[in-house]
């Protein structure tokens, strides 16, 4: 009964327009609120999670988890991104001789809106960390959960929606299914998908969608997998971490993770090893009512999807065999068909003879099911990971950091993520399984092809980059930021006097002269103590690429500044940094230089409470010598008051 063609519609009409006339800046203040709303209801959310089947921790990476990553984009998009409702992306490329024709990327947000269809296993985190970079990026959003856990997805659609934060139109909800909704999409929409390479493929050969050109982005699951050393003993630290997070891969929200350790590669002189120490910790894992004290594992998601694993166990049993239960998983709980109950104890398999056997490396059994394989060397275990054809995320845990090199340099086109793991890092080590908002989620081959969260990389996903060609003060003008060649304005008044309110994009300030002396590099060397040969000894000098003494660069940079700034007070309160510099040229005795600083682009900052309000201002700075060559170029950041 849904009107599919009137969501796209309203999406496209209401929504779009209303996020698109915000700033980065705006869209993330906007995510930091929600995220701040979420968190203060998330106790109406737990309760419908442990119906999920999760655990208290499980439910705990869903919920907090996906409000983490709103949290994560609106403070990079802050931090990273300027305060527009664009970005410029990368610097400006000489296209002519003279500089009188240039080219300059700019991303601009898509018009259409993105229809995220999400997979069962995180209702929550599935969705937030999709909408974070959407709504960043300016676009507006339907939502289209998996229907065993619609109902906590519709919860906390339920709440974004009261809170009002959101413009209207920017979320919209499908419960069930999807109807004619592909149809009415084009080449401004987005589709993401996750969940089964089958149902994705279908998806991504709609009609529609091939014949608009829709982007589709894939995050199918995979046999990911996980290396244990050739140089780890059962005596090691990085062992015991190993067996650790195979357990918890297989455990953790019942297996049913499209980033669990499916496939575990071990040398074959700690097969036995690994799986007595696999047994022994499995053994000990607590499965029942989630609600309950000390419960380690729930259940999976629904009987049906019990059916669906055991189906997969069968399969892999043609060329592995059951190692853990002792018993039959069929057997484990006979009353699953008569009481419609979800619960599976871990499923533990070794195949010996992983060259020979197709089906661990092709059948995923997505629950608490997990496949151990045997290796002679390093190059047979980069084989063995391979052979899954591309995953989401693989994982090596070994002290030999030459080891751990090799592997991903073998490994890494067939996966998206490689975590690597030793004793060092391990204390603050997320983990094999955890995505984070700041890294890329997705691999290649069987994983779907396509990547999401990366940080800011995200956000391009639902925007166009456009590559601008014209005059530089044309490209000025349209980017809102002084290119190199573009118009550049004069004014009496010193830059460093003015508001940030009354600075404009192009002003530029050249400073009087200065001629460097021998004594100035003699005195800069003993303030710094930097008594490079080239700055301090005539002989040494001459035999080096500079044939005779230099100045220090950073006593080039130091006097350049005591060129350009107005000594007085002002409204400039600090200098913020310097970014990009580059000594182009050596400056000599005898030489004379003289710096021209141009306001390259502003960026007012967030007014907190007791603070003076203030923005940020980029100067582009070019040193010159007594022959018009540059010596120096930068940019320096100026904290400067806003009126």
């Amino acid at each position: 009964g849904l009107d599919f063609k009137g969501m796209v519609n309203y999406a496209r009409e209401i929504g779009g327009p209303k996020l698109r006339a915000m700033t980065f800046h705006q869209r993330g203040r906007m995510l930091k609120e929600m995220a701040q709303y979420l968190i203060n209801r998330k106790d109406e959310f737990y309760p419908l999670s442990f119906m999920t089947g999760a655990t208290k921790i499980d439910s705990w990476i869903d919920i907090e988890g996906g409000v983490a990553t709103f949290f994560a984009y609106a403070s990079k998009g802050r931090r990273e991104l300027p305060d527009e409702t664009f970005f410029v992306d990368g610097t400006m490329e000489m296209l002519s001789k003279n500089g009188t024709f240039v080219g300059q990327h700019i991303c601009v947000p898509l018009k259409g809106v993105a229809v995220h269809i999400n997979a069962f296993n995180f209702p929550c985190w599935g969705m937030l960390e999709k909408l974070a970079p959407t709504f960043l990026a300016g676009m507006p959003a339907i939502v289209k959960p998996a229907s065993a856990t619609a109902y906590l997805t519709e919860a906390m659609v339920r709440a974004m929606i009261e809170s009002n934060i959101l413009p209207e139109g920017s979320l919209q909800l499908i419960c069930g299914d999807t109807g004619d909704l592909l149809d009415h999409l084009n080449g401004q929409d987005v589709v993401t998908f996750t969940g089964s390479a089958e149902t994705g493929i279908k998806l991504k050969s709609h009609p529609n969608i091939i014949k608009k050109s829709v982007r589709f982005n894939m995050e199918a699951d995979s046999l990911n997998c996980t290396i244990l050393g050739p140089d780890v003993t059962n005596k090691m630290e990085e062992f015991n971490l190993f067996i650790k997070e195979v357990v918890n891969e297989m455990t953790v929200k019942a297996g049913q993770k499209c980033t669990a350790i499916r496939r575990t590669i071990v040398p074959s002189n700690q097969l036995q090893n690994v799986v007595n120490a696999l047994k022994e910790k499995l053994a000990n894992v607590k499965i029942g009512n989630p609600l309950e004290e000390g419960i380690r594992m729930g259940s999976l998601v629904g009987a049906s999807q019990v059916e669906e694993v055991k189906e997969k166990i069968s399969i892999l049993k043609r060329s592995a065999k059951i190692v853990f239960p002792e018993q039959a998983p069929e057997n484990l709980f006979p009353e699953t068909k008569e009481n419609n109950s979800s619960f599976l104890s871990p499923v533990l398999l070794q195949c010996d003879l992983p060259f020979d056997s197709n089906e661990p490396h092709a059948v995923e059994a997505f629950g608490p099911v997990n496949t151990v394989m045997p290796y002679n060397t390093l190059e047979e275990a980069i084989k063995i990971a391979n052979l899954g054809e591309g995953s989401l995320v693989g994982s090596i845990f070994t002290a030999d950091n030459d080891v751990a090199k090799k592997v991903v340099m073998e490994i890494g086109a067939y996966h998206g993520r490689i975590v690597i793991v030793n004793k060092e890092c391990a204390k603050e080590s997320t983990g094999h399984g955890s995505p984070l908002p700041h890294i890329t989620h997705g691999g290649p081959g069987r994983a779907g092809g396509g990547e999401e969260l990366g940080g800011i990389r995200g956000i391009m996903k639902y925007m166009q980059r456009v590559a601008l060609q014209g005059h530089p003060t044309t490209l000025s003008q349209v980017c809102n930021q002084w290119i190199k060649g573009a118009q550049q304005i004069s004014d009496s008044v010193h830059p460093f006097k003015k508001f940030w309110d009354e600075l404009q994009i192009g002003e530029t300030y050249t400073t009087h002269r200065r001629t460097v002396t021998e004594t100035d590099i003699v005195n800069f060397a003993g303030i710094s103590g930097d008594y490079f040969y080239a700055h301090t000894d005539d002989i040494a000098a001459k035999e080096s690429i500079f044939e005779k003494r230099v100045a220090h660069g950073y006593f080039v940079l130091s006097a350049a500044a005591g060129l350009f700034v107005y000594p007085g007070l002002g409204p400039v309160l600090a200098n913020y940094g310097l970014e990009n510099l580059r000594f182009t040229k050596p400056v000599y005795i005898g030489d004379t230089i003289q710096a021209k600083i141009t306001c390259k682009r502003k960026t007012a900052k967030e007014k907190r409470d007791g603070e003076t309000a203030h923005g940020i201002v980029e100067w582009y700075v070019e040193v010159t010598n007594q022959n018009d060559e540059v010596v120096a170029v930068y940019t320096i950041l100026t904290l400067v008051k806003r009126r």
